[in-house]
């Protein structure tokens, strides 16, 4: 094989599927060289969570075909030459006029497929494909500021789990795959984008009310503290979406968004869990979100406290559009 090739094709056989991945040799993440065909390795040894993860939900894919060291295309609508047993949903995107026909994982052999498309991260809406616009999770974003370091984000995930618990509700938490920590809570699918986000946004006060000095949700960065945990509320507008779990991100070192209890949170390095050791992790301890479809919480508490603060709507638009458009293709 010459230094530049990419390898033959590999067949790869998942759950009654054959996935043809080309260019198995490909380096996609630098720092230890691991391959297009590692990656797809990795996905295969979390199934059952990253399937959990993206079970029927809307997905945007973030595509590297050259690795993560080249350049990245955030794609909407789904690649050309899906197998007809890859499931999609079409969404209808107001700002373009335009629909889009997403990927909605349904089995691992799907997962696999957007791999061979140079898949990478895997980017799901917070409402399932049958009822797009009716989300079933609420996200809380621990987003750190540029001067604020992983001390301040576990104290704040304490404050986090303290609210959570004062309002009955169970909270599965992540590591984002870079900087900051994820929160899930599953939801009942009665409300609307605004009223998640409304709700989301009062949280995201209560936990500043709490922890005044770690934490802001002013949504303009030049108003926020540099050193500070933003609680990113507007996670949960229409067609935002976040790394689901399990999924890699794309940066040299191949990160992972990592569910994790909430013991662990004092302890853990969000640098620690990248697809070299994640396999093993998943191994021993399962899937960490594996009861997170067991109960949907209601929001109406979170909706009271939203309207006892309606008065206070300064700084906190009701609809913010994406600094960066993303093109559908």
């Amino acid at each position: 094989m010459s230094p530049t090739s990419a390898g033959e094709p590999v067949m790869l056989e998942v759950n009654g599927r054959t996935v043809r991945l080309s260019s198995p040799d490909r380096v996609y993440f630098s720092e230890r060289g691991e391959t297009k065909l590692d990656l797809a390795r990795y996905y295969l040894s979390v199934g059952d969570g990253i399937v959990r993860a993206l079970f029927e939900r809307p997905c945007m894919l973030h595509r590297f075909p050259k690795g993560v060291d080249g350049k990245k295309v955030h794609q909407k609508r789904i690649p050309a030459g899906a197998p007809d047993w890859v499931q999609t949903t079409q969404l209808w995107f107001p700002r373009y006029g335009r629909t889009a026909d997403e990927l909605s994982v349904t089995e691992l052999g799907s997962v696999i497929w957007a791999v061979q498309m140079s898949t990478v991260e895997f980017h799901p809406w917070n409402s399932r494909s049958a009822d797009p616009e009716s989300p079933d999770e609420w996200r809380i974003d621990l987003d750190p500021m540029p001067d604020c370091d992983f001390a301040r984000i576990r104290r704040v995930a304490g404050v986090v789990h303290e609210v959570l618990d004062d309002l009955g509700i169970r909270g599965f938490p992540k590591t984002s795959g870079g900087r900051g920590l994820h929160i899930y809570v599953r939801i009942a699918p009665e409300w609307g984008f605004q009223q998640v986000r409304q709700a989301a946004l009062a949280f995201a006060r209560e936990v500043e009310r709490r922890a005044p000095t770690d934490v802001t949700t002013a949504w303009w960065r030049k108003d926020r503290d540099p050193a500070a945990v933003f609680v990113d509320y507007n996670q949960n507008t229409r067609d935002h979406t976040m790394a689901s779990a399990y999924s890699v991100r794309g940066n040299p070192r191949g990160t992972v968004s990592a569910p994790v209890t909430w013991a662990e949170i004092d302890d853990i390095e969000p640098d620690d869990f990248t697809i070299a050791t994640m396999p093993a992790r998943f191994a021993e301890l399962g899937d960490l979100h594996a009861e997170i479809d067991d109960v949907a919480f209601r929001i109406d508490d979170l909706l009271d406290w939203a309207e006892r603060d309606s008065g206070d709507e300064a700084g906190h638009p009701s609809e913010v559009d994406d600094p960066d458009v993303i093109d559908l293709d």
